[in-house]
C-alpha cells in the first residue's frame, strides 16, 4: 500500500495557471539491510546468511564491473552503468581528467519494475506536517490544529524532514504530477540518456 499526501504546488512554467494539487508518497519504513536479507530468506530455500553473502558480493562485484566500464544487465532488476558530470574545457586538446568531477551510476529498471501503476493500491492520508502538529496539540491539550500554520512552517524548512517525498526536482508540466525525485542529473554530464534512466 503506497501512502500519499496532497500538496498545493505553484506551476514554474505557466505561474498564471495557478497551483494545483499534486500526491507526495509518503515513506512508510525504512528497510535495513538485514531485514531486506530476512525477507528474501522468508520468501525462498537459502538461508539468511547465504543471501546476505551473494548481495554483499553483487555489490561489490557490480561497482568492479562499473569502474572496468561495462554495462552490466541484471534481468529484471535492470541495467546499470556509468556517466560522467566534467567541468567544460576550452577545446578538446585541453581537456584532460582532471575535469572530470564525477562518476555517475546509472540504472534503468528492469521489466519487474514496468507498469508499476497498474500493480499499485493507494491510501490517502495526512501530510507529515499534519501528523506531528496533531500529536503535539494533543500531547499538550490543545483542542485545534492551525494546519495551514504547520504546513506553512513545514515548507519553509529548507529541509522538512518529513519522509513526503517531496517533488522539488519535479517541474509540474502540462498537468503532469510531479516525479518526486532530486534533481540528479550534473550540468556538463556528458550522457544523454533516453529520459527514463536514473542517476543514484
Amino acid at each position: 500500500m503506497i501512502k500519499y499526501s496532497t500538496y498545493m504546488l505553484p506551476n514554474p512554467i505557466h505561474p498564471e495557471k495557478g497551483s494545483l494539487a499534486y500526491a507526495k508518497a509518503q515513506v512508510n519504513e525504512v528497510l535495513s539491510f538485514r531485514k531486506f536479507v530476512q525477507h528474501i530468506a522468508d520468501h525462498g530455500g537459502y538461508t539468511r546468511g547465504k543471501v546476505k553473502g551473494v548481495l554483499s558480493d553483487m555489490c561489490t562485484c557490480l561497482v568492479e564491473m562499473l569502474l572496468e566500464g561495462k554495462k552490466v544487465q541484471l534481468d529484471e532488476l535492470g541495467d546499470f552503468w556509468i556517466s560522467l558530470s566534467s567541468d567544460g574545457a576550452e577545446s578538446c586538446e585541453k581537456f584532460t581528467a582532471n575535469n572530470i568531477k564525477a562518476v555517475n551510476i546509472v540504472f534503468t529498471p528492469g521489466v519487474d519494475f514496468e507498469n508499476l501503476l497498474s500493480k499499485a493500491e493507494f491510501e490517502t492520508v495526512a501530510s507529515r506536517s499534519a501528523q506531528s502538529a496533531t500529536l503535539k496539540a494533543e500531547k499538550t491539550g490543545k483542542g485545534s490544529v492551525d494546519l495551514e500554520a504547520a504546513k506553512n512552517k513545514a515548507n519553509s524548512s529548507k529541509n522538512e524532514g518529513d519522509g513526503d517525498n517531496t517533488p522539488s526536482g519535479g517541474t509540474p508540466s502540462e498537468g503532469n504530477t510531479p516525479s518526486g525525485s532530486e534533481g540528479s542529473e550534473n550540468s556538463g554530464n556528458t550522457d544523454s540518456g533516453t529520459g527514463e534512466d536514473n542517476e543514484l
